[in-house]
């Protein structure tokens, strides 16, 4: 017996040992683990050091990472020759700063030096020259949009980046220059306007199986503020109605806690980051979604595979769970002081939370139903088109924190609704609630103050 125990023993000691062999090797190729590496360290200071760092890394993707798309933007639609224009060695007139800022491009006052900064404000910049702009370029200045440079300064390909959508600034040294805002939709942005200065747009009407005009018919439909991630999976440029069926730019702060990420839902945040680097950046990555390989919903998607897409290198997937961690600490903003009635949005809170029964799918704090936060259209009153461009034919619950950062365009997935009394007015009649005129405005005071 005791010789059959030392056999046993002496099998688990080899076991043993060769688990911890594998550990160490697991250890040595994928990273290190602080209670390995570091000995004696503290594991929760190990861990906010981590997440400190996945942060900042993720903040360094929004901002500057194309995962890629440079060579869509750049090399295929040559949007590139467009910005230097003919006399740079481009085509046509080329795109001023002042025209960059007119179609909705940012500049980050943090990018610029002094000395350019002091140029600017004395007015010693022309800011008609797209020289200027290939300036801001080389400088990285413009937000989510990156320049790519021969040696000889030449500029040879461009590329996006979240932040173009995504990000806006502050507005603090001039009008559309200032500190960066991740997170704000850029509601002045006209993504439609941008795309059709391309000179080869062979790649989109490939794509959608269209010519130049119908296509710049669409593009131009658009307006500031919106873009339509759907038209490269259903080739859907127009609503019923004749109007176009682009959505309005969402925020991308406040969605820490919130499940799905779009108006029509999708998937979470970090399933929409892949989603749209990959399909609508088009970005050089990995992305599997089965839902798109129906040719009758998503006639675009499953025609060109967008279904299943593999690249190598893969330049978005290692970068995910960065951007994912970065998007999460956003937060929404506060609004400015002075901007709502403080005593009538308390009044405003117990209309959201009682007989205005708002509370009931817009969960505090969440402001959106913890869970599966969709409802089919007909809860809403609502017509259905945009619902049926999704696989779940729904809309989200929208978190409403920081309203007043994206009230530009309306609201509602399309911007049907100028302003929040109009929203409310949708919901009094649709559920019946039978609010007065003075528990609205409360309403309004108390959607504002969030």
């Amino acid at each position: 017996m005791v010789a059959l125990i030392g056999k046993v023993l002496g099998r688990l000691a080899m076991i043993a040992a060769g688990g911890l062999v594998l550990f160490i090797g697991f250890v040595i190729v994928n990273g290190t683990v602080s209670a390995v590496s570091v000995p004696g360290a503290d594991p929760d200071e190990e861990n906010r050091k981590a997440a400190q760092q996945l942060f900042e890394q993720g903040r360094q993707i929004f901002r500057f990472d194309t995962f890629g798309d440079e060579a869509f933007w750049g090399d295929s639609l040559q949007l590139h020759q467009a910005i230097k224009g003919e006399a740079l060695g481009g085509v046509g007139h080329g795109v001023s700063p002042k025209t960059a800022l007119a179609v909705g491009l940012k500049v980050d006052s943090a990018a610029l030096p002094d000395s350019l900064k002091q140029a600017l404000a004395a007015g010693q910049v022309n800011l008609d020259d797209p020289a200027t702009t290939l300036a801001l370029l080389k400088l990285n200045a413009v937000v989510g949009l990156k320049g790519f440079f021969e040696q000889d300064g030449t500029l040879r390909s461009v590329g996006l980046t979240c932040a173009s959508c995504h990000s806006i600034v502050d507005d603090s040294f001039a009008p559309g220059i200032g500190r960066r805002l991740d997170g704000w939709p850029n509601r002045d942005l006209n993504v439609g306007a941008i795309v059709s200065l391309a000179p080869n747009k062979a790649p989109l009407t490939d794509l959608l199986q269209v010519d130049d005009a119908t296509l710049n018919e669409v593009l131009a439909a658009w307006g500031p503020g919106k873009f339509d991630a759907a038209l490269f999976l259903d080739g859907q440029g127009f609503r019923p109605d004749g109007k176009s069926a682009a959505t309005l730019i969402p925020p991308a702060f406040g969605l820490a806690g919130v499940n799905l990420h779009t108006f029509t839902g999708w998937g979470s945040v970090t399933y929409w980051n892949a989603f749209v680097a990959n399909l609508e950046m088009h970005g050089k990555g990995t992305f599997f979604d089965p839902r798109l390989n129906d040719p009758a919903k998503f006639p675009v998607a499953a025609r060109a595979g967008f279904f299943d897409v593999r690249n190598t290198p893969d330049l978005i997937t290692p970068k995910l769970p960065a951007l994912h961690a970065y998007q999460l600490g956003l937060l929404a903003p506060k609004p400015p002081p002075g901007s709502f009635n403080a005593t009538a949005a308390k009044r405003g809170e117990r209309i959201f939370t009682g007989k205005g029964t708002c509370a009931n799918c817009h969960v505090l704090p969440l402001f959106t139903e913890p869970g599966w936060n969709l409802h089919e259209p007909a809860e809403i009153c609502t017509d259905a088109f945009q619902a049926n461009r999704s696989p779940d034919e729904r809309y989200r619950t929208t978190p409403l924190k920081g309203l007043f950062a994206h009230a530009k365009g309306g609201f509602w997935h399309d911007g049907r609704f100028a302003n929040l009394d109009a929203v409310i007015d949708h919901y009094n009649s649709c559920f019946g609630l039978g609010l007065t005129a003075q528990e609205k405005s409360d309403l309004v005071q108390y959607l504002r103050s969030n």
